[in-house]
């Protein structure tokens, strides 16, 4: 079972460790876990297609900037088309209200315990938000490079940060992030001088795991390279709408 935050739901990581032991039991429970909730991720990829909706997961670290590169995000599209948020966390609802203080709609998932959203949670979120025609919608994952990584949510990209004050090993660290990714956005590179951060190590790792990976380098703060990931989102946008 998972006890990275001791959500109790089986991670791949913990499965290899668990199929070494030979505990048929816990194998058994992982795959069911990951069977239904990959029914719920189907219908939630059907719910975005039925609207002309798209999604993106983004996963990080706890403190890796998503809530405040996603406020900047959303400040620079909410005149282009119809956005949602689905906000996750453990507990409070605070980045919650920031994003409803940009003015988008947003839906907060408290998991208690829960270390990741699924696409049940997930699901239920669209119900609430009833997303309008077209929409994009940003699903802010609970702060984890593990468990989130392990779960299909029904979107049509994942998006993985990672801070310069994280260290540039990550990729190496925690594969699976960053081999089921799309894109590897380096966020508060304003503070590049001030921290022992090799930007050619940390891209070289990435694409040890995922030679497809693209990579983005943005200052949530200066908006050095926010034009490039907004670019990318409205790409990705544009793709699935054609």
């Amino acid at each position: 079972m998972c006890d990275t935050c001791g959500c109790g739901m089986p991670s791949h990581e913990h499965a290899h460790e668990y199929e070494s032991d030979h505990d048929g039991h816990v194998i058994e429970l992982e795959m069911n876990v990951l069977a239904k909730n990959d029914v719920y991720a189907a219908a939630n990829r059907e719910h975005l297609a039925s609207r002309g909706a798209v999604a993106i997961n983004m996963i990080s670290s706890p403190g890796a900037g998503k809530t405040t590169l996603l406020q900047q995000s959303l400040n620079q599209l909410k005149d282009w088309r119809p956005l949602a948020v689905v906000e996750g966390d453990l507990q409070t609802d605070n980045d919650a209200r920031r994003i409803q203080g940009v003015g988008v709609p947003v839906h907060q998932i408290n998991t208690n315990n829960g270390c990741h959203l699924d696409a049940h949670m997930v699901g239920h979120a669209y119900e609430h938000l009833s997303l309008a025609t077209g929409s994009l919608v940003f699903i802010e994952n609970v702060g984890n490079l593990v468990c989130p990584a392990g779960f299909d949510l029904g979107e049509n990209a994942t998006v993985v940060l990672l801070s310069v004050t994280e260290g540039d090993d990550k990729p190496a660290k925690y594969p699976v992030a960053f081999v089921n990714a799309q894109v590897m956005v380096i966020t508060k590179t304003d503070l590049l001088p001030y921290v022992d951060f090799s930007m050619d190590r940390c891209k070289e790792f990435a694409r040890a795991v995922n030679p497809d990976l693209e990579i983005i380098e943005c200052s949530s703060r200066t908006g050095d390279g926010m034009d490039g990931w907004v670019a990318w989102v409205k790409r990705l946008a544009n793709q699935v709408a054609s």
